[in-house]
């Protein structure tokens, strides 16, 4: 059977693996980029403590997927849990760094006049620092993003949703008429995702990010 036959054959399971897949990713980089603003806002101000943030978000991506997404189905089980888990923390890492850089290179000058005029420690930060820290936080995110999109291939190992199962079940049927097919049609599925996600990135900085700050 042909590639193209393959996936005439099966587009609506490869459709529903698709959504599945991009739905995981969202939903752990809304989690993660949550938790990284806010870990970056916690710790920017602070030599040590950014740099203990970055060290630590550093180190979880030193454990293999397979070998984390293995210790957390112990705890979780399988299925959904320790996919979010595994991803959200895999995601943090350039929120973290990008938070904390960005905050940190916000014109100091900037932050005292809108303390001169009255506004408080919240109000600097939610309309002075944070926007004009959102370009580098906003590059952040997209590379988390295409980071997960191939991490959570891995999460079909503990029964998780996404393409990722179409390739373990062509890499588990080896020599098999369609394995290459299910291996070729989940890997590709996952680089179009990755690409439809990034110009989305694209459209949002263009929608959010003012052009001399662009330029």
């Amino acid at each position: 059977m042909s590639f193209w036959t393959y996936v005439s054959n099966r587009h609506q399971q490869l459709l529903t693996d698709a959504f599945q897949h991009a739905s995981a990713v969202f939903q752990c980089m809304v989690l993660a980029t949550v938790i990284g603003v806010l870990i970056g806002v916690l710790t920017y101000r602070s030599e040590w403590a950014g740099n203990l943030a970055v060290t630590s978000t550093s180190a979880i991506l030193t454990i293999p997927s397979l070998a984390l997404i293995g210790l957390l189905i112990p705890i979780l089980g399988l299925g959904v849990p320790p996919t979010v888990t595994s991803l959200t923390l895999y995601g943090l890492l350039p929120v973290v760094r990008n938070s904390i850089v960005g905050l940190r290179g916000v014109d100091s000058t900037l932050v005292d006049a809108a303390k001169g005029i009255g506004m408080s420690r919240i109000a600097r930060l939610l309309k002075v620092e944070l926007p004009l820290a959102w370009p580098p936080i906003l590059t952040g995110i997209r590379v988390s993003t295409q980071m997960l999109m191939g991490i959570a291939a891995i999460a079909a190992y503990a029964s998780g949703p996404g393409l990722g199962n179409e390739i373990f079940r062509g890499i588990a049927s080896l020599g098999s008429a369609n394995a290459l097919n299910e291996v070729l049609s989940g890997t590709l599925g996952i680089i179009i995702l990755a690409l439809l996600f990034d110009a989305a990135y694209v459209g949002i900085g263009r929608l959010t990010i003012p052009r001399g700050i662009r330029a």
